[in-house]
């Protein structure tokens, strides 16, 4: 009996090549509407996270951010107010130019998609009319509504990937904690019962192209290009 390449096996989506849930049940966003004030409950160390998770109390409920630099259990944060503080949370149009932001909202009351890994943060960059625009963490720009709110501050894990991993087995828990394909191997390099593209012959390969519905473990090489070759 036969057993399925990885691809096939990835495909199908078995448990040993899906997400574990319990390390994402929790959802780092806040509510649409707040006002007042917050109280930070608890810091959770969350293995499927690059940052430090801040458990966070307010009028509308309990709910969870990545936490800051300098965060502390106990801490008070605003909401929508016009102190400019750490952990404050607000509109980007009543922040000045230059304030270190994360946790930033695509649309008003979406509770944030961008900037949210460990150590990361963006800026308010410049102000035209009534678009903001904001300086993201990969050096480019991008315009906002000026209603959309963000957390001041820098997210916690700066200098995460500083310290060099010396040893594969700390890389294999890393990856296992996520459950990630790791280690990779090049598909021409493997058995060729691991793989279309396995065996050590015919290494002088054409492009393989794929349907857009074949099954996992046909999907590999070219999927659905609109064209090939090179371009006259």
């Amino acid at each position: 009996m036969g057993k399925r390449i990885i691809s096939q096996a990835r495909g199908k989506g078995s448990f040993s090549y899906r997400v574990r849930r319990k390390a994402y049940t929790i959802k780092l966003k806040y509510p649409p509407r707040l006002e007042g004030e917050g109280t930070v409950i608890k810091l959770i160390n969350s293995p499927g996270h690059t940052a430090p998770i801040a458990k966070i109390k307010s009028n509308k409920g309990i709910f969870y951010i990545s936490a800051f630099k300098g965060m502390i259990e106990g801490q008070n944060i605003k909401f929508n107010g016009k102190e400019i503080k750490d952990g404050n949370i607000m509109k980007i149009k009543d922040m000045p130019i230059k304030t270190p932001i994360y946790n930033l909202e695509s649309r008003p009351g979406d509770g944030g998609v961008f900037v949210k890994t460990g150590g990361s943060s963006a800026s308010v960059n410049r102000i035209v009319g009534n678009d903001i625009f904001i300086l993201m963490p990969s050096k480019k720009e991008k315009k906002f509504n000026p209603e959309c709110r963000a957390v001041i501050g820098i997210i916690a894990g700066t200098g995460r990937l500083d310290k060099p991993i010396l040893k594969a087995g700390k890389q294999f828990y890393i990856k296992k904690s996520r459950n990630k394909l790791w280690p990779r191997t090049s598909a021409v390099k493997v058995n060729v019962v691991d793989h279309p593209f396995g065996s050590g012959r015919g290494k002088r390969i054409k492009s393989k192209i794929a349907k857009r519905n074949a099954p996992p473990g046909k999907r590999v090489g070219l999927l659905r290009p609109r064209r090939t070759g090179k371009r006259n």
